[in-house]
């Protein structure tokens, strides 16, 4: 068994870990953020890392209003340049703590006046020694160069992260994520039948949109890096503004379908891959029945989450498949050539 099955497997509990050891510094950072509210949140992070970004840009704005933005490290490390931080919160987010780039871009907030956050796994990392507030995600030491509990666990963070600031989510809601992750889990043999179907799958396209448009990102990421498929991802309409045009009979689309806002974009999506005689595989839970229905193939996580909570849950089957499916094509999702756990650029 692969290190990134093992440690797909540990996430509920390190979900729960996280949750519970954070609580109360989430609480008194919360009270902080209460009388000095941002006007703007700025986030930095490369990798899976930068994909867990991508979800709590979308969180927050949705909970809080508050606009946010991703930074681009490059503007300070390549063209050397100061942005203006000030009265802006800054969340650098980086599974070692040792992302190069990462970290300059938190030095040179915290020099300018912001208030820094660094959400990390590592205690002892650079990241956590820049940081003004440090949020750990409580996964142990990830040993598979393929992240999974450390994103999943970045997730959680981000959610405390806009519970902090003002947003409109309940603890007990997030204390029911681990076992949404625990059912998630119980899929892994489909899964893994399903990914043989696929052993010979060179391109694909994954789609999603607004909480689970970071999803679209990771799920292909983790087909690139463990399987070297060459996975596009999108949001539903993005894809309809060009690339569609790539899609022939059999072409494998892999969907996020949940129900709620997101829904009749992903209908509509669905409805013109079937139209294309496409291979889509749909990922759903059971309040959202239609997705399965407009689908040949769907994985479908046995209970019934609101749109706001599915991500995690979401992304526990795509990280079943990848595992699969480099099991399928005799690779080690471990060590993927070329690539190692702490990638330092600048």
């Amino acid at each position: 068994m692969s290190r990134m099955l093992e440690e797909i497997r540990q996430q509920p509990e390190t979900l729960a870990r996280t949750l519970s050891s954070e609580l109360k510094k989430i609480e008194k950072f919360r009270a902080l953020m209460s009388a000095r509210k941002p006007s703007l949140v700025v986030l930095a992070a490369r990798g899976t890392s930068d994909n867990a970004a991508q979800f709590g840009r979308y969180l927050i704005e949705i909970t809080t209003g508050i606009p946010v933005s991703l930074a681009a490290p490059s503007i300070h490390t390549v063209y050397g340049k100061r942005v203006n931080y000030k009265d802006a919160l800054v969340v650098a987010i980086s599974q070692s703590g040792e992302s190069t780039d990462t970290n300059v871009v938190l030095q040179q907030a915290r020099e300018g006046g912001a208030v820094t956050v660094g959400i990390t796994n590592e205690a002892k990392s650079a990241l956590a020694e820049i940081a003004e507030h440090v949020f750990l995600v409580r996964a142990g030491r990830e040993k598979s160069v393929a992240a999974t509990k450390t994103y999943t666990g970045q997730l959680m963070m981000l959610y405390l992260l806009a519970y902090a600031l003002g947003g409109k989510i309940q603890v007990a809601d997030l204390q029911a994520i681990p076992d949404l992750a625990a059912k998630a889990l119980t899929l892994e043999e489909e899964v893994s039948e399903l990914a043989e179907r696929y052993r010979f799958m060179h391109h694909a396209v994954v789609v999603g949109r607004g909480l689970n448009y970071s999803n679209a990102f990771e799920f292909a990421l983790k087909m690139m890096e463990t399987s070297y498929v060459v996975a596009e991802r999108f949001s539903s309409a993005d894809f309809l503004h060009g690339p569609i045009a790539m899609v022939e009979p059999n072409f494998p689309a892999f969907l996020f379908a949940p129900s709620g806002p997101t829904w009749l974009s992903m209908e509509e999506m669905l409805t013109k891959l079937r139209d294309l005689k496409a291979e889509t595989v749909v990922i759903t839970d059971k309040r959202n029945p239609a997705a399965a229905r407009l689908s040949p193939r769907s994985i479908t996580i046995p209970a019934r989450i609101p749109e706001l909570y599915t991500p995690i849950p979401y992304i526990i089957p795509a990280q079943l498949f990848a595992a699969a499916l480099a099991a399928e094509k005799n690779l080690d999702p471990d060590r993927p050539r070329t690539l190692s756990k702490v990638t330092r650029t600048l």
